[in-house]
């Protein structure tokens, strides 16, 4: 079949328009590098560089060659919706949109695309970068998202990771020299970009409650948190500090103005005010501006309040507030409580207290099922780090149910009540080596005898089973309880044991055997 491209171009002309516009998202007229890639990919069309050497209809794949300072091959696949090009760059190369563009010429016009790229730049991002003030930095921002963000068009969920790289990658390449600016301007373009991004989202109604959506944003606020432990160890310099409060400003933007997923949000604001931010007059003002704030939030106003009480150490406060919580909002109390436990005992004595009452409906009607063990254990942590009455502790292990088994065991352990722990793993058991791991050789160590019942219950566990390899299960067990009947005196009672075992199961053979083996009698 005779190769016409331009029969090629008008059959697949969707997806050359497609690829064009991405092509026309990803590159930033902004951007001094862009700008170059475009110019010589124009020049390769214009310069007959680009070759259509064979094209398989049968496949829908198309051949080509890019003559450059070395040949790069680019295969376009039509029916799998690829473009691969054989040089190291990665994502849109100079050659891919030659190619794209060789095709868009039977199409439209390659001169009145450029110039339509060309006119979307407002400033060079170089010379604002030059310019080392929050403003600027802000501009930056605000022109390579503008671009990316494709006007008042909905995001889909599973691009925001891609975009949000892509966004970072061309940020960076402005990224001071001097290493003490780097790791900040890292951070204010983390949250600048976040507010830009959040706010179009909610404009757009586009979708946020999805994993596509939380796995992107974890992935940020992990990128946030090696950020600020790096600035956290260095000393500031005094010309960043207009920096620090435009990010101030950010984050409470994110928290306050934003809607959707107020929990990731928080998280965001957290990792700065717990790590960076340590001035006293900083939560003053911070704390000021948020009782004066009247905003329509879906983030309760509250917590944020708590969250100060806490990092202020003003007890007084913290218990007025928390007079007025709210058992859904538990989930956001969590995170302070872990920050009161770093450096504020009596916070912490106060947030458990309060919470209490509320835990068992929080965890059986507020949560999932499979957000509750870790809630669970978290929660469980750092109630161990505050003295609870006997009744507190049982309201406490009531509230976690059948996920509370293990957390009440280590409460038992830690008060000494062997006899109860022994008692609990009877009632849900599982088997000795478990138990050896979760706490039964300290119960050996302290108070042999309670632990004799355990054995014997595992025992005859295996007895029933009723088959030999479970018989000599068995005689593993009754010597591990010889063992610990020796520790605890009770020898009289080792042989009366084996004796009425003896006899009681004395028709089954394997068994007798077993035990004549082992020297037990």
């Amino acid at each position: 079949m005779a190769l016409s491209i331009s029969d090629v171009a008008r059959r697949y002309s969707a997806f050359i328009r497609q690829q064009l516009e991405e092509m026309e998202r990803l590159l930033q007229p902004s951007s001094v590098e862009d700008e170059e890639l475009v110019r010589r990919a124009v020049f390769s069309v214009r310069n007959k560089s680009v070759l259509f050497e064979r094209f398989l209809p049968q496949k829908d794949v198309l051949f080509t060659v890019v003559q450059d300072v070395r040949p790069a091959e680019v295969t376009v696949d039509f029916g799998q919706h690829l473009i691969i090009c054989t040089c190291p760059q990665q994502n849109c190369c100079r050659h891919k949109l030659g190619v794209v563009l060789g095709l868009y010429q039977y199409l439209g016009s390659v001169q009145e695309w450029t110039s339509k790229w060309r006119a979307q730049k407002n400033v060079h991002l170089k010379s604002l970068a030059t310019e080392r003030n929050p403003e600027s930095w802000q501009r930056m921002v605000d022109e390579v998202m503008q671009h990316s963000l494709l006007g008042a068009k909905a995001i889909e969920s599973y691009s925001l990771s891609a975009l949000l790289t892509t966004t970072h990658s061309k940020l960076q390449r402005y990224t001071p020299l001097e290493r003490e600016w780097q790791p900040l301007f890292k951070l204010f373009m983390e949250f600048a970009v976040l507010n830009k991004l959040w706010a179009h989202l909610n404009h757009t109604n586009s979708s946020i409650n999805n994993y596509y959506f939380e796995a992107a944003m974890n992935s940020r606020l992990e990128t946030i948190h090696t950020i600020v432990s790096e600035l956290g160890s260095k000393s500031r310099l005094f010309a960043t500090d207009p920096f620090y409060d435009a990010i101030q400003d950010s984050i409470r933007e994110l928290l306050f103005e934003r809607s959707g997923q107020p929990q990731i949000r928080f998280q965001f604001y957290l990792a700065v005010w717990t790590n960076i931010f340590n001035e006293k007059n900083r939560y003053m003002k911070e704390l000021f501006l948020l009782e004066k704030l009247h905003i329509n939030s879906d983030f309760p106003m509250d917590i944020n309040r708590a969250l100060f009480y806490v990092l202020l150490k003003d007890s007084e406060k913290l218990a007025e507030q928390l007079l007025h919580l709210d058992k859904s909002q538990l989930t956001f109390y969590l995170p302070i409580a872990k920050l009161a436990s770093k450096h504020y005992m009596e916070g912490l004595q106060l947030l458990l207290k309060v919470m209490l009452p509320c835990l068992e409906d929080f965890i059986h009607a507020t949560l999932t099922p499979q957000q509750r063990p870790l809630f669970i254990k978290e929660i469980n942590a750092l109630y161990s780090m505050i003295e609870l009455s006997e009744q507190e502790a049982i309201t406490l292990y009531q509230a976690f149910g059948r996920y509370g088994i293990q957390p009440y065991a280590d409460f038992l352990l830690h008060k000494a009540r062997y006899d109860e722990w022994v008692a609990l793993q009877q009632l849900y058991p599982s088997s000795i080596s478990h138990l050896e791991a979760r706490g039964l050789k300290t119960v050996i160590q302290e108070a042999p005898a309670a632990a004799l019942p355990l054995y014997h219950y595992y025992a005859l566990e295996e007895l029933r089973q009723k088959s030999r390899m479970n018989y000599k299960q068995a005689i593993r067990i009754w010597k591990s309880m010889k063992g610990i009947a020796k520790k605890a005196g009770k020898m009289t009672y080792w042989t009366n044991y084996m004796q009425t075992v003896q006899q009681k199961y004395k028709r089954l053979r394997a068994l007798q055997e077993e035990l004549d083996k082992s020297n037990l009698i």
